[in-house]
């Protein structure tokens, strides 16, 4: 009665990297509510006004939906958080909107990443 079959054991495994994926698959996002009136030619974001609808990249690497109620954004880039830190570094890619990880030693290296959060 106590045993679990191979098969359960693998589904179980299954389930648990399927929810650090998707755990570490999430872009970080954050919404912005405006007063009714408050936004009436578009949303300001970095003191920049965007005209309504979507954003396909603002100045600071985000994915945004604009409209008179508000703003939705969700960051481009995903943080490295798996790598060698004691040889490695990460530094922003504002060009491609992502982080790179380079060598400490030679920057014109880069370095594995194991894993990503965003």
């Amino acid at each position: 009665m106590g045993c679990v079959s191979l098969s359960q054991k693998g589904f179980l495994a299954f389930l648990v990297v399927m929810g650090i994926v998707v755990t570490l698959g999430d872009a970080y996002c954050f919404s912005r509510l405006y007063k009714p009136g408050q936004a009436t030619n578009g949303c300001l974001l970095g003191g920049k006004l965007h005209p309504f609808g979507r954003i396909e990249r603002t100045e600071d690497c985000y994915s945004c939906s604009c409209n008179q109620n508000g703003v939705d954004c969700c960051s481009l880039f995903h943080t490295p958080i798996g790598y060698d830190k004691e040889n490695c570094k990460v530094v922003f890619n504002k060009k491609t909107c992502d982080y790179d990880v380079v060598q400490k030693s030679d920057p014109s290296k880069e370095c594995f990443i194991y894993s990503r959060v965003g």
